[in-house]
């Protein structure tokens, strides 16, 4: 039997401006003690995506200063090969890609290595993310993932998943969902256009979709949420709000409590490195908090 916690759930990611993980430039132990305390009243369990100093600073904080929180780790698995399909990039020379599968063992061995010196913080671990579906710039095929994810559960304790969105476990993971402990699906029905009266009833049925298929195989929600702003790039302006967030924050959770489902909220804390230069650019408005650290209305709901 999996023995997963239980408890609240949200994806945290501390870069705040001028911080990313793309420049390397991370958030200040301090910076993430102070997001940690404001999570901590309604939070249990952080996922994180990848094995740089951010993780690293993340678990020396928790310990430390021994908060009452438990990680899912993640390793952050580059482009293993080219994806034309990517409607943003997705495709590399072939000296990138090399680089890029180096980086990877280099990141899987981070992953490894962090998961056995943490045992008592991090509850499980994940192989990379979203790193398989038809859109993704970084690209892993399918046989390379199983190498990735066989490496992992020869060397740590912890069960060990993948994250992708709901699509790709239909079919085309068959054959990675007997290597894995669990299946961890992500759900956003505001990128599929669906309005606020749709929404849970559209994740609820995501998740069915896979829990069904698999029944002997436990299943997570890993990423599920709700954007606060939108410049009509794949989300239409009038579907996105922090009220329209709060309400889907509040039908999931009674939903996924209700149910016994892990779920995890994204995300903590707005990410303006992300996407587009546009400040309206949706990618950077998941959060549950503003980059400012000013909570939006659904945090303020629970005041």
């Amino acid at each position: 039997m999996l023995n997963l916690p239980t408890g609240r759930a949200i994806c945290y990611s501390g870069y705040r401006e001028g911080q990313s993980p793309d420049s390397r430039v991370y958030p200040s132990r301090e910076e993430i003690l102070e997001d940690l305390l404001m999570l901590q009243p309604h939070w249990r369990l952080l996922r994180l995506y990848d094995c740089s100093l951010h993780a690293q600073r993340v678990l020396e904080v928790i310990r430390e200063e021994g908060l009452n929180f438990q990680v899912m780790l993640g390793a952050y698995l580059g482009a293993e090969m080219n994806n034309f399909g990517c409607p943003w990039g997705g495709q590399y020379s072939e000296a990138q890609l090399e680089a890029s599968i180096a980086e990877n063992e280099a990141e899987v061995g981070r992953l490894i290595e962090l998961a056995n010196a943490n045992p008592e913080l991090v509850f499980a671990v994940a192989v990379g993310n979203e790193a398989t579906v038809d859109w993704t710039d970084h690209y892993v095929p399918v046989p390379r993932m199983i190498e990735h994810v066989r490496r992992v559960k020869r060397s740590v304790k912890q069960p060990v998943t993948f994250c992708e969105n709901y699509v790709p476990w239909w079919h085309k993971l068959k054959d990675l969902v007997a290597e894995l402990d669990f299946i961890s699906l992500h759900s956003y029905p505001v990128w599929e256009y669906k309005h606020i009266h749709e929404a849970l009833n559209y994740t609820r049925e995501n998740y069915l979709s896979v829990a069904q298929l698999y029944p002997d195989k436990p299943v997570v929600i890993t990423e599920a949420g709700w954007a606060t702003n939108s410049n009509g790039r794949g989300i239409e302006p009038h579907n996105t709000s922090e009220d329209l967030q709060a309400v889907y924050l509040r039908d999931l959770l009674a939903w996924t409590d209700g149910e016994g489902i892990l779920c995890f909220v994204f995300e903590a804390f707005d990410e303006p490195w992300k996407g587009s230069p546009d400040p309206l650019e949706p990618e950077k408005h998941w959060g549950l908090y503003k980059v400012s650290r000013q909570a939006k209305q659904a945090m303020l709901d629970w005041a």
